[in-house]
């Protein structure tokens, strides 16, 4: 019998959410996890989510009101949209506010969004935040997220983002992707 913490995600409903993963801030000292290694589990989502015809939203943000951005503002090579994907360059924490994110998931039929991302607790919980507001289910890619230390990331994990909704690993989402 399936409970919310396991029902499958239905592809044709869910989206991923992938936040800031660009060179600039894949680079940093991050923590618990690696820049790389956020990307390479997010690289495993993004292609399942494609394979299953789910939607896949890329986020990057480019600073507001100056006149050109930081070298690394860019996608990270495994995180440059296909055709298909929803891309949205933000000017907020969250990749919500002034871009239409709500109004394109809602077109697609999306109910339910998987987050991942750098960081977890600047643009991918603000990002949660935003779509818990909208009515999504939110579900939070754990080990497919990084904070800027392991203290904040694993506070997040524990006392702050199940607020919103289920915190579960990559290999558990894929699973349950159909």
């Amino acid at each position: 019998m399936s409970s919310p913490l396991t029902n499958p995600l239905v592809a044709e409903r869910t989206a991923l959410i992938v936040v800031d993963l660009m060179p600039r801030i894949v680079e940093q000292d991050l923590g618990p996890h690696k820049g790389v290694d956020v990307v390479a589990r997010a690289s495993r989502l993004v292609n399942a989510f494609r394979q299953a015809s789910a939607s896949v939203v890329l986020v990057r943000v480019d600073r507001p009101n100056v006149a050109e951005q930081p070298p690394g503002s860019g996608f990270v090579v495994e995180m440059e949209p296909q055709p298909g994907d929803i891309a949205v360059v933000k000017h907020t924490v969250g990749a919500f506010y002034g871009t239409g994110l709500a109004e394109q998931l809602r077109e697609r039929g999306v109910d339910t969004v998987v987050m991942a991302g750098i960081a977890t607790t600047m643009g991918v919980e603000s990002t949660a935040r935003a779509a818990s507001d909208h009515e999504f289910a939110v579900i939070f890619a754990a080990d497919a997220m990084s904070g800027m230390t392991a203290h904040e990331h694993d506070h997040a994990l524990r006392v702050v983002l199940p607020r919103f909704g289920e915190v579960i690993t990559t290999d558990e989402v894929l699973d349950r992707l159909s």
